[in-house]
């Protein structure tokens, strides 16, 4: 495997703008959340940078939107090959900038370039419809068309796989992009950039602007009439702000914004397989994932049972840099999630929850969080209310299936639930009642690029991943013609 040093001297640290790597006179310090020490230092892009990049975007949006859809397509498999080349490189390098351990970046190296493949195959599979009208008075034609220039803005925890959910489908469809990454994970996309180059893709089509100010450069962006979609993965908070602000010039917006996952444990429930779902549910990435299992509702039959099954698990993690052998359990991203997580915990306790394993803050270098599992948590706690993200597992006891479902649905979010149960009957009325945009039926890992990715009430519009995912990136146009 390539060295530390050696691959990050192998990242691009410019802005990427109409082809060209551009450094400006800022830069922004990306750090190693595992030991603190600086990575790389970026280029920090201003209001300016972000016209250059629209401007460069818009410049090439008919001539790409013109493409041959095979064309498109072959530019997306190539990456996709290529990424499969160079895996133990991002793999690494997600490692490194976000502290996932290194066996879940490969894991997402695989995820994020399914996307790539998946969106290589549906370039070639955009239709329309023709057909004659109820009256017989005319001929319908629908069809579709890319939205244009797009700005998309992905989050830090997954620094690959959101990259390649809203880049590809939208080169699919023949859309224009320009990317902003997180401050505290830009150099996957960085690099990712610089093999879409590699792979064939024209100047301008893809763009990049790394920035310490979100709102310097996402302002005026929003603010021009050239652009013509935003899509957004972040808080529910940041979202409603952006479409607030996408509303003037009426922006096509896809919104994938917070989560609150419920993660309900019926007493017929397969309790080995709950358990495996939990532990992947709720610690894959550090549990810093919107889909990551934030309520343990388990049936009072089994919730003793359960809580002392997971802790025993959870007791045999090891924490550490995730380039470490054996470690699965990597750092948070930095001090505030070690102290958000200290404080819900501290919190839930306080009212009354019982500690299993865990709850504290680990000394040293890193922003490192014991893995933690409480028990009994109190209706008012905040651990209840707020999104975790972190490595912390809290359940609450529940005595119907009625109390269960009220329980699940106590919150402004709608991202994804989670369900163990043998009974069929009950899991059809889960699907039904649940007010989630996905569920896990006896999974505990649901994300899919094949599968349509989104939720419902705060936790946001629109759809990505899936045949779906493309129609975020396509205008529909109506024509009728005479009958000959």
């Amino acid at each position: 495997m390539i060295s530390e040093s050696a691959l990050l001297a192998k990242i691009p640290t410019g802005l990427f703008i109409g082809g060209e790597w551009r450094s400006t006179e800022g830069t922004i310090d990306v750090m190693d959340p595992s030991t603190g020490a600086v990575l790389a230092s970026i280029a920090d892009a201003s209001a300016t940078d972000a016209r250059a990049a629209l401007d460069a975007a818009v410049s090439v949006q008919d001539e790409w939107a013109a493409t041959a859809p095979r064309t498109r397509s072959n530019i997306l498999r190539k990456a996709f090959d290529l990424m499969q080349e160079r895996r133990d490189e991002f793999a690494l390098l997600m490692t490194l900038e976000m502290g996932k351990p290194l066996a879940e970046a490969q894991g997402e190296v695989t995820y994020g370039g399914e996307f790539l493949r998946w969106f290589s195959e549906e370039a070639v599979r955009i239709t329309g419809r023709y057909g004659v009208n109820p009256e017989g008075t005319g001929r319908t034609i629908v069809s579709q068309h890319p939205v244009g220039p797009c700005y998309l803005i992905t989050p830090w925890n997954f620094p690959l796989a959101m990259a390649t959910r809203k880049i590809a489908p939208a080169l699919a469809a023949g859309c224009t992009v320009i990317v902003k990454p997180a401050s505290l994970t830009p150099l996957t996309t960085l690099y990712f950039a610089k093999l879409l180059e590699e792979a064939g893709l024209p100047a301008g089509v893809v763009n990049v602007l790394t920035t310490s100010s979100s709102g310097a450069v996402t302002e005026p962006l929003l603010d021009d009439p050239r652009l013509r979609k935003l899509s957004f993965t972040g808080s529910t908070p940041v979202g409603q702000k952006l479409i607030s602000q996408s509303a003037k010039n009426v922006l096509r917006t896809s919104m994938e914004l917070g989560g609150n996952a419920p993660f309900v444990v019926f007493g017929d429930a397969d309790l080995d397989a709950a358990v495996d779902g939990a532990i992947a549910a709720k610690f894959r990435n550090v549990g810093q994932a919107c889909t990551a299992a934030n309520r343990f509702i388990v049936h009072e039959s089994v919730a003793e049972e359960f809580a002392r099954r997971v802790t025993e698990r959870v007791k045999g993690f090891t924490v550490g840099r995730g380039t470490e052998d054996g470690v699965t359990i990597g750092p948070l991203i930095d001090d505030r999630a070690v102290t958000k997580a200290t404080d819900l915990v501290d919190d839930a306790v306080s009212k009354g929850a019982t500690l299993l394993t865990g709850g504290s803050s680990i000394d040293g270098d890193g922003s490192f969080f014991e893995p933690t599992v409480i028990t009994d948590v109190k209706p008012g706690s905040n651990i209840l209310r707020e999104e975790i993200f972190g490595p912390v597992l809290a359940i609450v006891p529940f005595s119907t299936e009625a109390d269960a479902i009220r329980l699940a649905n106590d919150t402004e979010y709608g991202l994804v639930s989670y369900v163990f149960t043998t009974d069929l009957a009950r899991g059809q009325r889960m699907i039904d009642k649940l007010e989630t945009g996905m569920m896990g039926l006896n999974v505990g890992v649901i994300s899919n690029a094949s599968a349509p990715f989104g939720g419902v009430k705060q936790s946001g519009i629109g759809r990505e991943g899936g045949f779906e995912g493309i129609h975020e990136y396509l205008s529909t146009k109506y024509t009728m013609t005479p009958v000959a």
